[in-house]
């Protein structure tokens, strides 16, 4: 498995605890240490069925990560700003918990950053997107998938998403997830391939001092 603490790959044998058994099924608790890191890794889980003499359980039907509490997904890498990654870091944090709380947070990201990095109009989030797609300033895939927010949160028939960012309304079905991937196309165009981009020029640039050649222009 992929240590959530470190997202390193690590053989585990995960240890398992009964807890109770009630209508919905048996429920215990499971956890093991990274190899790496050593940090623990806890889940709660359920079973249609658990025998206390064998100690067996049947195949789980729920799983819950408790600690540490994470979406499964990669840390940002850290040329993302901190006002940003703070907020994204909290959408997915709570995805879990609720999509709803979770599409809220990175709509109010995702204004956040139309609003700074590409100087829209400060108006309401739908219009915004059109005026970065108007802009024509994105790669066509990182478009088409903005434009997508609209339509996959069905803003037209909920416009408080679009109004008011941060009001906590009903998601469609893979909402909130779609709206992370695209603030992660985002930040990748806005600041981590720059930054990738001048780190491989100023290593060149270096190259270029070392044999007595001027710098790239």
């Amino acid at each position: 498995m992929k240590c959530p603490h470190c997202l390193t790959d690590f053989h585990h044998s995960e240890q398992r605890h009964h807890i109770e058994t009630d209508q919905d099924g048996a429920w215990g608790y499971g956890h093991c240490r990274c190899s790496a890191c050593r940090r623990i890794i806890i889940r709660l889980f359920s079973a249609k069925t658990y025998s206390p003499n064998t100690r067996l359980w049947s195949a789980d039907t729920s799983s819950r990560l408790i600690r540490p509490k994470a979406s499964g997904r990669p840390p940002l890498p850290a040329d993302v700003p901190a006002d940003y990654s703070l907020d994204y870091t909290d959408a997915c944090s709570v995805l879990a918990d609720s999509a709803k709380a979770s599409a809220a947070l990175s709509r109010r990201c995702l204004q956040h950053l139309l609003r700074e990095k590409v100087a829209v109009k400060p108006q309401d989030l739908a219009r915004e997107i059109q005026d970065v797609l108007d802009s024509r300033q994105l790669p066509s895939h990182i478009a088409d998938s903005l434009d997508a927010i609209r339509n996959i949160g069905n803003f037209a028939a909920h416009p408080m998403k679009s109004q008011s960012t941060g009001e906590i309304v009903d998601v469609e079905p893979g909402e909130a997830e779609w709206n992370l991937d695209v603030l992660e196309m985002l930040f990748d165009f806005y600041f981590v391939g720059p930054a990738r981009t001048k780190a491989r020029r100023d290593a060149l640039d270096k190259k270029l001092a070392d044999i007595g050649k001027p710098p790239l222009k």
